[in-house]
């Protein structure tokens, strides 16, 4: 059995920006060209190592962060979570670059709250519409359609609830303001990690799918993905079975002694529920 790394923090390393959810704000630390962050609402750095290693069996042509389960010790303190290299280190060519969530984009140049404003939209495929153009008129990421489509697709599968418009960012260049695609991150809340507030582990998976809801487009998912499919046809795909998912998956948890209610219900969504 594979012992999960520690990693001691020293008091320089705590980020003390806000680091959002929808639910709150998270510890993190960025210590040796690496990124950590503590879980906070459950399971949340298993769901991030999980959800980032079956990404690289997709067809997803954009980059993404991978992460690796870890524990922090900081301040006489032990936290579980999570790690990630630094994507300027994994993405040299976004070297100069910044990071610029939507909301904010759309605050620069329009003045308005995004998400206030999809708000107003009735329909979930004008919301997608709204946001893909809006963000490809100001950066000219012409493939900026598929990008959303694929993220949408990603937090679908793995039941991704918290998705918005803070953690939906492109890269800007202000030396000679051009934008790129920013690597997707932000997988924390999927597979239904939040076993402290909405999902105790002794609520069954069924359970779990009734409460939980999307975002930010619509609270459905299959509605969001449906929605997508106006602006892109993109489609994302596993170079592997779902049962080889959920075997896999079950392997990996078992090798670093996670609590076999948590392998459970993730194998259970990866290989067991209907497409």
């Amino acid at each position: 059995m594979a012992e999960v790394k520690r990693y001691i923090m020293s008091a320089s390393a705590l980020d003390y920006s806000e680091l959002h959810t929808s639910k709150g704000n998270q510890l993190k630390w960025k210590q040796d060209g690496y990124w950590y962050k503590a879980d906070q609402f459950g399971y949340e750095g298993i769901a991030e190592y999980v959800v980032t290693h079956f990404l690289s069996e997709t067809t997803v042509p954009f980059p993404y962060v991978t992460y690796e389960p870890v524990v922090i010790e900081y301040e006489a303190r032990e936290y579980v979570g999570c790690r990630s290299k630094d994507y300027y280190i994994t993405n040299p060519h976004l070297q100069g670059y910044e990071q610029v969530p939507l909301e904010r984009l759309h605050r620069q140049f329009t003045a308005k709250n995004l998400s206030e404003h999809i708000g107003l939209i009735p329909e979930a495929e004008d919301r997608v519409k709204y946001t893909v153009d809006f963000v490809t008129d100001i950066t000219g990421l012409d493939r900026f359609n598929d990008y959303i489509s694929f993220l949408v697709q990603i937090d679908a599968f793995f039941y991704n609830e918290d998705r918005h418009f803070n953690n939906i960012t492109v890269m800007w260049n202000p030396d000679d303001d051009t934008y790129d695609y920013c690597p997707y991150y932000d997988f924390g809340l999927s597979l239904f990690a939040d076993t402290r507030d909405d999902y105790p582990l002794t609520m069954s998976v069924e359970q779990c799918m009734k409460l939980i809801k999307a975002r930010p487009f619509s609270n459905d998912f299959v509605k969001q993905v449906e929605a997508c499919r106006s602006i892109s046809d993109v489609e994302l795909a596993f170079r592997i079975t779902r049962e080889q998912m959920g075997q896999e998956a079950r392997g990996m948890l078992q090798d670093i002694d996670v609590d076999e209610r948590v392998v459970e219900r993730i194998v259970w969504v990866l290989s067991d529920r209907e497409n």
